[in-house]
Order: C-alpha cells, then structure tokens, then sequence
C-alpha cells in the first residue's frame, strides 16, 4: 500500500513539474492569450523596478524566450521534453507552446516559410543545416535569437552538448550552413 501511494505522489508530482512553465522575462508577468503570429503585443518594461517606457513584444519574440527555457536539456533522439530533445523537438515545442504551427521534422520545416538571405535574418527566423554525408538533405534546424553587427545567434539541439546557442561564424556551422527560412 505504501508503494502504490508513493508511486502515485512520485507520477503526480512529475506530471505537475511537466506542466508548470517558467516565467522567461521578469518584466512580462501576466498570460498571454493564444496570438496569430502576425500579432504585436506592447507591454511595459521595468528598470530598476519603475516604468520607463513601452516596448514591442512579438509572437517571434515569444517564441524565442520559449525555446531559451529549454537550454541545457539534454540531446535525445525524437524527444520535445525537458527530458530531452532533437533540434527539430525544440522548434515544434517552442511554436506550439505559443500556438503556432509547424511541420515536426527539420526537413518538413524546410519546405515551409519563404527564403531569406542571411542580411535579411532576423529573431525568430529558422537557419538550416546539413551536417552528415549520410543523407542527401537537410539535417539540423536552429532557430535566431538575435542579429548583433552581423553575428546570427541561434539556439538548437546538438548531440553533444544539448540545447544551447550558437554563432553561426563557428566554422563548423558556417559549413554546414544551407538556407535561412521566414516562417512568421
């Protein structure tokens, strides 16, 4: 009998702790209803703890602060929890959490959205990889958290270290490096 109560408390509090969110911004407090992605939220920010002035939220904005609380997760094949993602997992989940459809895999993403060149890239864009010779397409998908004197930033899922950001100026991904996609 004390198993099975133990093993219901242990299931429920995993179930909890899965579907509890963190808060990504302090300054951005409440809940945010479901939004179209061409939708534009203006919220107040704080600085040392009084209000200075307005500032645009966007539903890529979003989705970005999203994908960020999924750094540190560890790479798992297939997986769109905090237990573990793929790089594809991390994208789908981030999108859905915040109510906007996308294809699952990286090379469904790849036929969706319009193609950008790299000076066109913006937060919230999705940047496409090739990174084995083993399969003749697209392989990896990261998505921009920001564009700083030409430095793209992007976060993903590597086998190795899991969630994290990356510049696209490391050598190994500017190689790999195959299309950049606007799919907001």
């Amino acid at each position: 009998m004390i198993k099975r109560i133990f093993f219901i408390c242990a299931i429920s509090f995993l179930m909890i702790s899965c579907g509890s969110s963190k808060n990504v911004s302090t300054t951005y407090q409440k809940r945010v209803p479901p939004v179209t992605p061409k939708e534009v939220e203006v919220v107040s920010t704080k600085t040392n703890g009084t209000l200075t002035e307005k500032e645009e939220v966007t539903v890529a904005d979003k989705i970005v602060w999203t994908a960020v609380t999924y750094k540190g997760v560890p790479y798992r094949f297939g997986g769109m929890t905090k237990r573990g993602m793929d790089c594809s997992g991390l994208i789908f989940t981030s999108f859905k959490q915040r109510n906007v459809p996308i294809a699952r895999t990286s090379h469904q993403m790849y036929v969706q959205g319009e193609n950008i060149s790299l000076r066109e890239v913006q937060r919230g864009d999705l940047l496409f990889f090739k990174t084995s010779r083993k399969r003749g397409r697209v392989n990896h998908v990261g998505l921009v958290t920001s564009v700083d004197n030409g430095d793209i930033r992007f976060i993903h899922s590597t086998t190795s270290q899991g969630v994290i950001v990356t510049s696209l100026h490391e050598n190994y991904w500017k190689r790999a490096f195959i299309k950049a996609k606007r799919v907001l």
